[in-house]
């Protein structure tokens, strides 16, 4: 994936594996990469994201605010120091990604400060429609789940066209709760997603299962509410499904934990080969150890065939991804992990290697050293 003008980056090229991990001091980039493409997914999903000829008023542009993301005018997206041609009127904020089987997209953008959709100038995109829905970013198997997903509430919204027309769980979660009841009894395909410890094989046995790695011995039910459009979830504790429990507990009595955790567990479980999930910091109100298996679970999810993209701040996230490559739960080749930071005149991005035993083959300064610097100065 290329980046020309586009917010943090004058210029910017990053790999996207089936795992790749974002990591990096704050505002140093990280996020710029997920936004571009919930960007391009957000303007195709509204339809005007189309070729250009060069001419048409109908060339198609960026859509800034949308369900995605909300990036403002194009003098928000565009990049301070930007590179312009000489031979254009304006500067171009560009993104290119090229697939594994050398199909290639760019779209460039015309910059004006105020509009909220920017008119594209230029692409070079496949002509064939079936090309771009073999692509994981048009495919309907996408999922873009932000930070601030949802929180533990006594009802969530029973939208039945995005839980099941379009099987999108919102991005931040909304629709999660939703989802799992509708789909409740869909199996989980056999492969490295199905939990050995889960009950039997349909989902929301398998989400109770994950979910476990999180905080032993809960289980959730999610139902619906008869007369609003609204459903409820709950949860128990002490059993190894405890569906037949007789105290539930709503999700305001539980903590963020488990709530803000649930919809990636169930994007995962529902992702397969050409699904493409966008993540940011699943780490967030989890333990360490919860940390560590939400990295497995994503592995998983990699390894069922399906593409992650995840911003995190967490070593365990790091660490949990490290040591599923030395188990051979995911292919070392099938990760990237870069590092961003800012180098005095825009921002750096290092790209250490995962070897097939799980080490990195640098740990540049700033790269999750905190602990080790901390413990220096504690023994010192």
């Amino acid at each position: 994936m290329s980046l020309t003008n586009f917010k943090a980056f004058q210029s910017a090229e990053v790999r996207l594996a089936p795992v790749t991990l974002l990591t990096g001091l704050n505002s140093s980039g990280k996020s710029t990469v997920l936004q571009a493409l919930a960007l391009l997914r957000q303007s195709y999903d509204s339809g005007i994201l189309l070729s250009t000829d060069g001419n048409s008023d109908s060339r198609g542009g960026f859509l800034l605010a949308g369900e995605l993301v909300e990036l403002g005018t194009g003098q928000d997206l565009l990049h301070e120091d930007f590179v312009q041609d000489t031979s254009e009127p304006v500067p171009l904020i560009s993104v290119e990604f090229r697939t594994s089987e050398k199909k290639r997209f760019t779209w460039s953008a015309m910059y004006a400060p105020e509009p909220d959709v920017l008119p594209l100038f230029h692409t070079t995109v496949p002509r064939e429609p079936e090309l771009w829905s073999d692509v994981p970013l048009f495919s309907r198997s996408f999922q873009y789940l932000k930070a601030d997903r949802i929180v533990p509430a006594t009802t969530y919204p029973r939208s039945h066209h995005q839980a099941v027309g379009r099987g999108f769980l919102g991005a931040q979660g909304e629709h999660t709760v939703n989802f799992l009841r509708y789909h409740a009894q869909d199996l989980v395909p056999e492969g490295p997603l199905r939990h050995p410890q889960a009950r039997a094989h349909t989902l929301m046995d398998q989400v109770v299962a994950w979910m476990q790695e999180l905080c032993p011995g809960v289980n959730l039910q999610a139902t619906d509410i008869p007369g609003i459009d609204s459903v409820q979830l709950s949860y128990g504790f002490g059993g190894t499904t405890g569906l037949d429990s007789t105290r539930r507990r709503r999700p305001t009595n539980v903590g963020f934990g488990l709530t803000y955790a649930l919809p990636i567990v169930v994007a995962c479980l529902t992702a397969g080969p050409g699904s493409l999930i966008l993540l940011e910091n699943p780490e967030a109100h989890l333990h360490p150890r919860g940390q560590s298996r939400m990295a497995s679970l994503i592995a998983a999810a990699a390894s069922a065939g399906a593409q992650l993209v995840v911003e995190t701040h967490s070593d365990h996230v790091l660490d949990g991804t490290r040591l599923a490559v030395k188990q051979g739960r995911l292919a070392a080749s099938d990760t990237a992990v870069h590092f961003f930071r800012g180098n005095g005149a825009g921002v750096e991005i290092i790209t250490p290697t995962v070897a097939e035993d799980g080490s990195l083959s640098e740990w540049p300064e700033g790269f999750f050293d905190e602990s080790e610097n901390t413990l220096d100065q504690l023994l010192g």
